[in-house]
């Protein structure tokens, strides 16, 4: 192909860079695609770089050295992730959710597209620099949230079975307690799944006590595996939470069957730090 235009070869390299992100391209790989000078590739990623910054959509990390390049890292800032939140916060407070018991129903918020991708970018946000090896999540309604951060953050995605199956091969199983009904649960993850002393980031999509979550950490450990981070969409207010340092999207606050009310609030998510340099207003 002839040479490219400035501007085909900036929506080129965009495209490239956000389908792919946490991909190292090699520089000359641009400047053998585009047939251009690595000093055109340079100035065309500082101006790329310039937009990602201002749009607080993530930015571009530059490695240096023959086997250096660059790759995109995904972001979204705090109003946009606001934005996000409160749209989810609002969706969550619709009273025909509510099910016997105080659960909620949210197949439909898992069955969202959008919604998700908003939300692996924010857990992007949050997780990006972990040094993650994979993504954890118990089945079924936490795997489309995992596979949505999994997708921003390019690792694979490991899920913890209640049932185990001859396909799975080898497998581990603990026992766990669930901490809001009480009932013994069994957990398990073939051994294949993940290699022994992964550093795993654990994604679900409600918790309520966290004893879902508290035998994912142990049946983890089985794997000698680290948990760097536990995220969860849903969280609510419980006397007692059995895991502690999770990360929490949105906050049940009040679940009134009989008087078919919710109420939701934005989770900690911005009690971790990873905001703290970005101008912001109050809920």
């Amino acid at each position: 192909m002839e040479k490219w235009k400035r501007s085909a070869r900036l929506v080129d390299m965009v495209h490239q860079l956000l389908n792919e992100p946490y991909r190292l391209i090699p520089l000359t790989a641009f400047a053998k695609r585009y047939h251009a000078a690595k000093s055109s590739i340079s100035e065309d990623l500082t101006i790329i770089q310039e937009v990602l910054h201002a749009e607080e959509s993530g930015q571009l990390e530059t490695m240096a050295g023959a086997s250096g390049g660059v790759r995109y890292m995904p972001s979204m800032g705090m109003e946009e992730t606001k934005t996000v939140l409160a749209q989810l916060c609002h969706k969550l407070t619709n009273p025909e959710r509510i099910l016997p018991g105080g659960f909620l129903f949210m197949s439909d918020l898992l069955g969202d597209p959008v919604l998700l991708h908003h939300l692996g970018r924010i857990w992007a946000k949050i997780f990006g620099t972990s040094q993650i090896d994979a993504i954890v999540t118990i089945e079924t309604k936490g795997i489309p949230l995992a596979y949505a951060v999994a997708f921003h953050l390019r690792k694979p995605v490991v899920i913890v079975r209640y049932d185990t199956t001859v396909t799975e091969g080898s497998v581990v199983t603990v026992n766990t307690v669930s901490g809001s009904s009480g009932r013994m649960k069994q957990l398990s993850l073939a051994r294949r799944s993940l290699p022994k002393g992964s550093r795993v980031l654990l994604i679900d999509d409600y918790m309520k006590a966290g004893g879902t979550v508290r035998g994912m950490i142990d049946l983890l450990r089985e794997f000698e595996a680290e948990v760097v981070g536990v995220g969860v969409m849903v969280d609510s207010i419980v006397p007692e939470k059995l895991v502690d340092g999770y990360v929490s999207l949105t906050t049940v606050t009040e679940v009134d069957e009989k008087e078919k009310r919710i109420n939701v609030e934005f989770g900690n998510l911005f009690d971790q730090g990873v905001y703290n340099n970005e101008n912001h207003s109050d809920q």
